[in-house]
């Protein structure tokens, strides 16, 4: 296949220009990210000074809801090893502001803070968070039924008041609890296009087709559908997609948002003994200036690795460069997940029969299809 041109010297010249392609185009889909990954890093805890209450503690307080999202449990409910890890979490802060009733929103530096955790030995799970899609249906028990959606239902509320009130409190119970965790959720639009999808009664009933195949609608891979009773001492019954696995849970929001975000983090999170390694990668189906653009956004979501460097163009593929925690085989899941198609993975040996460093063996292939 012949080089295309065109896209192979914007390319060469976005790799001369920092890699300043389509700036525009970069600029309005990282955006986004850019802010929930900022948020990760943002809590808001009381204060309040005339209690006698000091901006310091309230630094702690904050760093341990951030840790709780980026680091996990384990860490952030141990008060003694946070004190360790970070002695003045006023080193970190990088803007505070009063909110309302008595609160103070603290922001940190998320970078520091993930170095930090990486060389004291801590688990750690940055912005590379995928959306979950969170689809509930509701049983009053009275005969009525409804699903959740992004905004509450469209009723008359003084004929039909419990159906507002349980709906609101469901959908702000799974918004607060997926705050807490740092997990980005997405609730149905429940439009007509919903609707022709799939129906109550394919959620209720454990009818999966018609409601992953909204999930394509939304692109994402994580979901999570609840089947809610109100006013009930059943528990509630959850069942949740991932990676070509199926989960079947019970219990409140607020656990099973917890064991979707440990899930998760089982995927993306680094332990701080995760090696360094060095893997070639080569990209292919790359035709457009606007798709290596869109291809450099997904790689920068992709936590593991730590740096990355163009090597060459070759027609529609892309080589580079990866420096990525747990080497290939993490590597591979992340783009996996992040949609790429993997194609021929082979170790890269030395024509002389010398074994090359281990660091340097193994090399990934994917396909990029935006």
């Amino acid at each position: 296949m012949g080089k295309p041109p065109l896209l192979e010297t914007a390319i060469r010249f976005a790799r001369a220009a920092s890699l300043r392609v389509s700036a525009a185009f970069v600029a309005a889909t990282l955006l986004p990210t850019l802010a929930f990954a900022q948020s990760l890093y943002t809590a808001r805890v009381e204060f309040d000074a005339r209690a006698g209450q000091t901006r310091a503690a309230a630094y702690e307080a904050a760093l341990q809801v951030v840790l709780f999202r980026v680091s996990g449990s384990e860490l952030s409910s141990n008060p003694a090893l946070i004190a360790e890890v970070f002695p003045d979490p006023s080193d970190y802060v990088i803007q505070f502001r009063p909110g309302e009733d008595d609160t103070l929103w603290v922001s940190f530096d998320g970078e520091a803070l993930e170095n930090t955790l990486r060389r004291s030995g801590q688990l750690v799970w940055g912005g590379d968070r995928p959306p979950t899609l969170v689809i509930m249906a509701l049983d009053l028990g009275t005969g009525q039924r409804e699903l959740i959606g992004a905004t509450a239902a469209e009723v008359d509320d003084s004929q039909l008041p419990d159906v507002v009130d349980y709906d609101s409190q469901f959908r702000d119970r799974i918004l607060a609890a997926a705050e807490a965790r740092g997990i980005p959720v997405v609730l149905p639009l429940l439009d007509a296009e919903d609707i022709a999808t799939f129906t109550f009664a394919d959620v209720w009933g454990g009818f999966e087709a018609p409601v992953l195949a909204a999930a394509r609608r939304y692109g994402v891979d994580s979901v999570l559908i609840g089947r809610l009773r109100a006013d009930d001492m059943r528990l509630d019954r959850w069942t949740y997609f991932f990676a070509g696995e199926q989960y079947s849970w019970t219990g409140e929001p607020e656990t099973v948002i917890g064991l979707t975000a440990d899930r998760l983090a089982e995927e993306y999170a680094i332990g701080g003994d995760e090696p360094l390694r060095s893997v070639d990668l080569s990209i292919s189906g790359v035709v457009s200036v606007e798709g290596y653009a869109s291809l450099q956004v997904l790689l920068k979501k992709v936590h593991v690795i730590e740096d990355i460097r163009l090597v060459g163009v070759d027609g529609d593929r892309i080589d580079y460069s990866v420096t990525a925690y747990g080497g290939a085989s993490r590597l591979g899941r992340a783009l996996r997940l992040g949609g790429l198609i993997e194609e021929e993975r082979f170790d890269v040996g030395d024509p002389s029969g010398v074994p090359r460093d281990p660091r340097f063996t193994e090399q990934l292939n994917f396909f990029y299809n935006p």
